[in-house]
């Protein structure tokens, strides 16, 4: 049975239609029974009494109208939802979610009009509803809603990281920009430890270059040698550095390193919660079993689907991810075969990461990869189709209950013989 005859299934005679319209302060629901009756939309605000207003409202029309099931729709909306997703969670209702741009087309073909209103929106919810234009709503409980909040706050951590570490960056190659090619990553430990010390050229001179090489060897753990700190120590003595407002310059750098250092500490915190909730999944080793598919990759893979135990193929969760793939053809044209990107970006994000690392020499997806490019398929697209390819073993591992293993085809030959 295909996805569209069972969500067609949902919406049946004992069906009642619940849709609601999101927003940050007060939400508008409507009701429709399958015969057409309907409750108009109403307002309610987004707070315990409106919620259980609201609730109060739908099951008296559910009883009065003898309806055995309640399936509950709106749009994804981001976090302006999830307090009441959570309180219907509890409820004997059915979640599911709509995809905005089929309530902006449904709306012009219902009125021939782009007019927008939240008086409106509800029906045309419930109109795309109708028609079994919705997917299911993907809530993790416990440590996989833990591990959403966990990757999602890494995410923010490291881009607001990575700006500070550009902004430091600008300031030092306004005041040294010798240091800049010597030490090629200034956001490493010696760079971070020489910008927060010795961020001028003239500091460099003035701890002479002795101290300099003994300072970046003890920080470097031995990586850096002393041909690098002559390196450094003859830059600074004929740096191109600007001298101006140089005092103020090094303030924002030495505060920049210290916030540094600090989202630095808060990603290794969150990256120990990471472990401990990963830890908590039961199926989180045969994911980890894949050789390049570490523990951020496990536990934001885990954050964004859910549990994978939810899903019964693996077109629904390759969909989840707008990894799902369509085409454009017409007459004669055959058109190009691309992913839609209509699911959960970071998901897609992790995989394609996860893609890069599999694909390296030794890596369990470096054959497959090179077939690809040398059939002529381009690096990027081969690139997506690996992580296509990793995200259905992922999908078997977890439903087999299986450990990877690189040559199962090979194995699984062997033990039939």
């Amino acid at each position: 049975m295909d996805s569209k005859t069972q969500k067609g299934k949902r919406v049946n005679k004992e069906t009642l239609i619940v849709a609601v319209d999101i927003g940050k302060q007060s939400h508008y629901g409507y009701f429709r029974t399958p015969e057409g009756q309907e409750v108009s939309p109403f307002c309610f605000s987004n707070t315990c009494e409106g919620f259980e207003r609201f609730y109060k409202k739908l099951y008296r029309f559910q009883t009065a109208q003898g309806l055995r099931r309640v399936l509950v729709g709106f749009e994804s909306t981001g976090v302006y939802a999830e307090p009441l997703l959570h309180f219907l969670r509890a409820k004997p209702v059915e979640l599911v979610q709509i995809n905005p741009m089929h309530t902006k087309r449904m709306k012009e073909l219902t009125g021939n009009s782009p007019n927008k209103t939240d008086r409106k929106d509800p029906r045309v919810i419930a109109d795309v509803m109708m028609l079994g234009h919705f997917l299911t709503v993907v809530v993790p409980v416990g440590a996989a809603a833990e591990l959403r909040r966990l990757t999602h706050a890494r995410q923010r951590a490291i881009k607001q990281r990575t700006a500070m570490i550009n902004q430091l960056q600008h300031l030092i190659f306004i005041i040294f920009p010798e240091l800049l090619q010597v030490i090629k990553n200034v956001s490493c430990k010696t760079g971070l430890y020489l910008a927060a010390h010795y961020p001028t050229p003239q500091a460099i001179v003035a701890l002479g270059l002795q101290s300099l090489t003994r300072a970046m060897q003890r920080v470097s753990c031995g990586k850096l040698d002393h041909h690098r700190a002559v390196q450094l120590y003859q830059a600074a003595r004929q740096s191109v550095g600007v001298t101006e407002a140089s005092e103020a310059i090094v303030t924002e750098i030495k505060y920049l390193v210290e916030q540094i250092q600090q989202a630095n500490g808060f990603v290794q915190r969150l990256e120990g919660q990471m472990l401990e909730y990963v830890n908590q999944i039961p199926y989180s080793r045969y994911l980890l079993s894949m050789k390049g598919i570490g523990l951020v990759t496990v536990a934001g893979l885990i954050g964004e689907v859910g549990d994978f135990r939810e899903f019964s193929t693996i077109s629904e969760i390759t969909k989840l991810g707008g990894l799902d793939l369509y085409e454009i053809s017409s007459g004669k044209h055959k058109g190009q075969r691309r992913i839609s990107k209509r699911g959960r970006p970071l998901m897609r994000k992790l995989l394609y990461f996860a893609a890069i690392n599999t694909v390296r020499a030794n890596g369990i997806m470096h054959a497959p990869y090179q077939r690809m490019v040398a059939r002529g398929m381009p690096k990027m697209k081969a690139l997506v189709a690996i992580a296509r390819k990793l995200l259905g073993v992922m999908f078997a591992l977890v439903r087999d209950q299986a450990l990877y293993e690189k040559n199962f085809n090979v194995h699984r030959y062997q033990l039939a013989a």
